[in-house]
Parts: C-alpha cells; sequence; structure tokens
C-alpha cells in the first residue's frame, strides 16, 4: 500500500478514535436514545434526497435499521452515558471476535488454535475492564458488549445489500432507525426536547463530528480503500482508532489511565489483531467467505 493511502487509513482511524470523545460530549447533555434520534435524522436527512435505493435491498436495509441501527448504535450512545470513552474504545473493538464467531456458526468458517487463542485474549481483555474502578456500574459495560455483538451480526447481513453504496445503507438505514429509536427515547427518557433545544455549542459541534467527520469522510475513505486493497491489509490500521480514543479520553475527558484499562486494552487489541492476521492468512479448501471479509462493515 503506498504511502498516502496510509496515511489516509490513518487519518480514519484517528476519525473514528476522537469519535468516542464527541459521542461522551454529547451523551453529557442530551439523554443517549434522544441524541442517537438527532444523530440519524440529519444523517437521513443528508443523505437520502441524494441516493437510491433497489426494492431488493430494502428488506434487508430495513432489518439493518434495527440491528445497525437501534441495536448497536443506539446502545453504543446508551451505554456510553455510563462508561469512559477510552473504556468504550476497547470494548467496541469485541465486535471483531464476534464476528469471527458469527462466521463460524453460520459460514462454517474453520477456525484453528490461533484464532481462538485471540478470542481467548480479546474476551479475557474485556473481562479485566469489567473490574475497572471508575466504572460506575456494570450495565452500561454490558450493553456496549452486546452494542459490539450487534455489529458482528450487522456485518451478516450487509452482504446480503451490496450491489447498493456504502453511503446509502448509511442514509437509509438511519431513515428506518429514526422512528425505532424514538420511540424507546419516549419511553426510557424524560426532557429530551428541552435538553435539546437549549443545548450548548459543544453538542452541536460534537454532533457536526459524528456525522460529518466519523460518518461521512470516514466511511468514504475506508470503503475507497477497502476497493483498492485486500481486506487483510486495510483492517489492521483501525487497530489505532482504540488507542486514539484512550489518548483523546485522557487529554480532553480528564480521563485516568487506570492499570485495568491498561492491561485490557492490550489483552483485547492483541487478541484481535491476532484474529486479523490468521485471518489474513490463505488457507487450502477455503469454500468459504473468512470473517475478515465480514470486518467490511460498520465502525463507528
Amino acid at each position: 500500500m503506498p504511502l498516502r493511502d496510509m496515511a489516509l487509513g490513518v487519518l480514519v482511524a484517528v476519525l473514528w478514535g476522537l469519535n468516542f470523545v464527541a459521542i461522551k460530549i454529547g451523551v453529557q447533555e442530551v439523554p443517549p436514545l434522544a441524541l442517537t434520534v438527532v444523530r440519524f435524522a440529519l444523517t437521513a436527512a443528508l443523505i437520502v434526497p441524494f441516493t437510491r435505493m433497489t426494492r431488493q435491498a430494502l428488506p434487508w436495509v430495513i432489518l439493518l435499521s434495527f440491528t445497525l441501527g437501534t441495536m448497536h448504535f443506539a446502545l453504543l450512545f446508551y451505554g456510553m452515558n455510563g462508561v469512559g470513552g477510552g473504556t468504550a474504545a476497547i470494548l467496541i473493538q469485541l465486535g471483531v471476535p464476534f464476528s469471527t464467531i458469527l462466521a463460524a456458526i453460520f459460514l462454517k468458517d474453520h477456525l484453528g488454535g490461533w484464532r481462538i487463542f485471540g478470542l481467548g485474549l480479546a474476551f479475557g481483555g474485556a473481562a479485566v475492564l469489567a473490574g475497572e474502578p471508575t466504572l460506575p456500574a456494570l450495565g452500561p459495560f454490558l450493553v456496549l458488549v452486546l452494542s459490539a455483538f450487534s455489529w458482528a451480526a450487522s456485518n451478516l447481513l450487509i452482504k446480503r445489500v451490496s450491489s447498493v453504496t456504502p453511503l446509502a445503507i448509511s442514509g437509509w438505514m438511519a431513515l428506518f432507525a429514526t422512528p425505532q429509536i424514538a420511540l424507546w427515547s419516549l419511553l426510557l427518557e424524560h426532557n429530551q426536547v428541552d435538553a435539546v433545544l437549549n443545548a450548548s455549542w459543544h453538542l452541536w459541534a460534537s454532533m457536526t463530528y459524528i456525522i460529518l467527520g466519523s460518518s461521512v469522510i470516514a466511511y468514504t475513505l475506508w470503503y475507497r480503500l477497502l476497493s483498492l486493497y485486500p481486506v487483510s491489509q486495510v483492517v489492521p490500521l483501525n487497530l489505532l482508532s482504540p488507542l486514539v480514543g484512550i489518548a483523546a479520553s485522557i487529554a480532553f475527558l480528564g480521563e485516568s489511565l487506570t492499570w485495568e484499562r491498561v492491561l485490557g486494552g492490550f489483552l483485547t487489541i492483541g487478541g484481535v489483531g491476532l484474529i486479523i492476521y490468521r485471518q489474513s492468512l490463505p488457507r487450502a479448501n477455503h469454500k468459504t467467505p473468512p470473517a475478515s471479509e465480514l470486518e467490511r462493515g460498520s465502525w463507528e
């Protein structure tokens, strides 16, 4: 990969890493589900009028609006209301081992000893993070783990809509997810409208970054790289995003660097890296796409 394109891959990882800080700033002012509604409503308004959706892909995109929109993104925002940005950046990496497990179950992808070891490292790191003293409650932690699993499940569905551009998928998925999450916000939250109307410029600056920086710009660059190079060359660059998320959370949010976060992050990121590396190796008589192909899906 040329240096220029590698730099673009690093830029994407930085944009996604900083996104955890932007989300954390947002949920401190507006209830997390309501914030997700605002994000998706604005995203749909920006993308849907300029993209098209095929009749064949529409049912899958509607299903994605639940698994990716409601179950991944809404739970991500909801969980980050009670977990630090650095911890969230690490936990979301569990989407890769979850993808590996789902590929083994549904695509009959052979795991092998090294990838099983990587799974153990990744989930062991998550267990260490669960004991972090700065974690106010276990509930938000488990919500983020479920969010990572929902991302992995969504990647199986994204393969069904390969005929539609990723930007169109993002916009139309946001359109259908908005009323779903709005309903949950009405049931579980209060004073949402007042919070949005009285939000400071920090909220709108973070929302602008989440939509334009993390979603539109980062995804456009990411899928361009995936169209030019093998997944095995592109996906490892994303391992930089949790490191950026941790550093940015310390710098901008004043979070502390506990030994649980260091050890848990090292184990989780190391396990994910091992899984990605082993999946990039050619395997004989491989009749189904490796789980690494699932990693073409969405990140934050």
